[in-house]
């Protein structure tokens, strides 16, 4: 018992240390795992026998290779991306997250609606959000943005677009078939998540938890009798480990009912943006506009707020986060979504040039997001975005396109500054 306390101690030793490696992993780019284990233990082993039920021993050395997914993907983290483009680590990151034992699950505070927190016996974790919306309903035209469910397949599709996108920063999302009884009924230690089970008329296990929407009987989410379809996100590093800062959005809706955002009534509003910080110097505008486009696509009109790691400063780019009421409507685009490009003309070469190509026949973004959809385990269950959504992608990118060349045409004829900001320079010197 004296050793598996002294391990223990040594983990949390550990965990400082890796905060130490992330601090300075903006100068670093990536931290070296044998840089902190040196610097704690001048040893090659690290161990910590499994002291909690259902968890396997760690035992980690300075090779990477002896590292779980969930960490080489914590410490893989840089500025400008979650992961790298050819990331060898996540196939097994996903795999795991889709097929690993659930040793807990427990609900997670904050936010609107429903959200669990489940750990795997490797010390990782993944947001899970239920499915509460079939693939083919679309959002009622009569309910406010603000009052939409969030689905678990936008969650994965919103991951899927942004890697075809080139953008890299949302945290890699999996479908899975949970079991509610033996994954989260069994397993839970929140007495308030473990008190609203119940078995429905038809036999079917619901619960529904405690949150500010959607948490009643009648919002229950059930398993069919038993299994419920899941997103389950990779969970980034603990905010003690690597603290986020939220920043309210510009072009922030009012959510009210009858007033208007003063980004609504101001033509000009864009302007004054440009002028103030973080907008008025170096990416950060078009890191929004990387992000406008995103939410466009997937007529996303939930962004009041997004976040950066605070230890990267100003010069970062954004975490595309909660995406769940993307994907609601295919029948309809919402333009609003769009009015930041539209004000500013602003927009990185390289994301045009993404763009530009993902609308030629050959690399349709129609297509490209329906073959990377086609990997998901919940695909073999029923594609996770319908076709109509998938043709809404198409039509959607015509318009940004569109957009940026009308902004183009603007801005020539007043002799303002270019519609692009060139991030390719570097490259093409």
């Amino acid at each position: 018992r004296i050793i598996e306390c002294l391990n223990e101690i040594l983990f949390i030793i550990y965990l400082q240390y890796v905060e130490f490696c992330f601090s300075y992993s903006h100068y670093l780019r990536f931290c070296s795992l044998r840089f902190c284990f040196q610097a704690v233990y001048f040893s090659s082993t690290f161990r910590v026998s499994a002291s909690q039920e259902g968890y396997d021993e760690v035992q980690w050395n300075s090779s990477s290779e002896s590292h779980p997914p969930w960490l080489r993907f914590h410490l893989g983290i840089t500025r400008w991306e979650l992961y790298p483009q050819h990331d060898p680590n996540m196939e097994l990151l996903t795999q795991q997250i889709a097929t690993q034992r659930i040793v807990s699950a427990v609900q997670k505070s904050g936010g609107t609606q429903l959200k669990l927190v489940m750990s795997f016996p490797n010390y990782g974790q993944a947001l899970f959000k239920p499915m509460k919306q079939e693939r083919e309903e679309e959002t009622n035209y009569n309910l406010y943005y603000f009052s939409d469910f969030e689905r678990h397949n936008a969650e994965i599709a919103a991951f899927h677009l942004d890697r075809i996108l080139g953008y890299r920063r949302v945290p890699p999302a999996v479908g899975r078939l949970v079991d509610v009884v033996k994954e989260i009924k069994d397993i839970t230690t929140d007495r308030k998540l473990a008190k609203t089970f119940f078995t429905s008329p038809v036999g079917n296990v619901c619960f529904y938890g405690q949150c500010s929407y959607y948490c009643s009987t009648e919002h229950a989410v059930c398993g069919r009798p038993l299994n419920l379809e899941a997103s389950l996100a990779v969970m980034l590093p603990d905010l003690s480990l690597a603290p986020r800062r939220s920043w309210r959005s510009p072009w922030r809706r009012s959510y009210s009912r009858s007033k208007l955002a003063k980004w609504e009534t101001e033509p000009n509003y864009c302007s004054t943006i440009k002028k103030t910080a973080p907008y008025n110097k170096g990416t950060r505008l078009v890191d929004f506009m990387d992000m406008v486009i995103l939410d466009f696509l997937m007529s996303n009109m939930d962004r009041h707020h997004y976040e950066t790691f605070e230890k990267f400063g100003n010069s970062t780019s954004l975490l595309h986060l909660d995406n769940g009421r993307a994907f609601g409507r295919h029948s309809k685009d919402e333009p609003s979504i769009l009015v930041p490009l539209q004000q500013c003309c602003r927009i990185r070469r390289s994301t045009w040039l993404r763009l530009r190509l993902l609308s030629l026949p050959q690399y349709h973004i129609s297509d490209v997001m329906r073959a990377s959809l086609s990997t998901d385990a919940l695909h073999k269950v029923a594609p996770l975005l319908t076709e109509p959504h998938l043709a809404a992608l198409s039509r959607r990118l015509k318009t940004v396109l569109d957009t940026v060349s009308l902004c183009q045409k603007q801005q020539k004829e007043a002799g303002r500054e270019s519609v692009f900001y060139d991030d390719l320079g570097s490259l093409e010197k």
